[in-house]
């Protein structure tokens, strides 16, 4: 899961909408290790119609919403019953960029545009529609992309998980403007 989150930086998010592509590159993502990690959805073994999809083979999106609005993309990284998975919290568009844009009603060159795991599912399209499904299907895919600088931090917004909050379990391109919030980087 740690490794699979380190290595998601650089490779390429790749959509196809209606006729269209579109594709950014990762930069910025967060890692949850299923049932002894606070910070996750599967805390406790817990198993619902929400968690399902983690408890199941690696390789497919886990979407969620969060504030009854912002969809959130992660990539099931654990093995079948070990619900792990990594966040995308954050891409640099590549291609589409105008649909894009037109998602979220923002200028193309906004730094704004994916810099945040709900903005980018917004102008990337992705919603409930795309829970479960594998991603080595043609519809939505990891390509492989230039390597890139990975720093790590702690991840964002799970105070409430106590010292699992603390854990370095974010990584991200220090050089990228479109990381959601930079931190101090430790080393990855």
């Amino acid at each position: 899961m740690l490794t699979v989150a380190r290595e998601c930086i650089g490779k390429i998010l790749v959509r196809k909408l209606g006729n269209r592509w579109l594709a950014g590159r990762i930069v910025e993502t967060e890692a949850y290790r299923g049932p002894e990690d606070r910070a996750a959805h599967s805390f406790g073994g817990r198993r619902t119609l929400r968690t399902e999809v983690m408890f199941g083979p690696a390789g497919h999106a886990y979407m969620f919403l969060i504030y009854g609005m912002y969809w959130n993309f992660n990539i099931v990284t654990g093995r079948e019953g070990d619900p792990h998975a990594v966040l995308v919290r954050a891409i640099e568009p590549l291609l589409g960029i105008g649909v894009m844009a037109k998602n979220r009603g923002l200028a193309k060159e906004s730094p704004t545009l994916t810099n945040g795991p709900g903005k980018l599912c917004q102008a990337l399209g992705l919603n409930r529609a795309h829970y479960g499904l594998d991603l080595c299907r043609a519809e939505l895919f990891l390509a492989d992309g230039p390597p890139a600088p990975v720093a790590r931090s702690p991840r964002i917004g799970v105070d409430y998980a106590g010292i699992w909050a603390s854990k370095p379990w974010r990584f991200y391109d220090p050089k990228s403007r479109h990381v959601s919030k930079l931190r101090a980087a430790h080393g990855a």
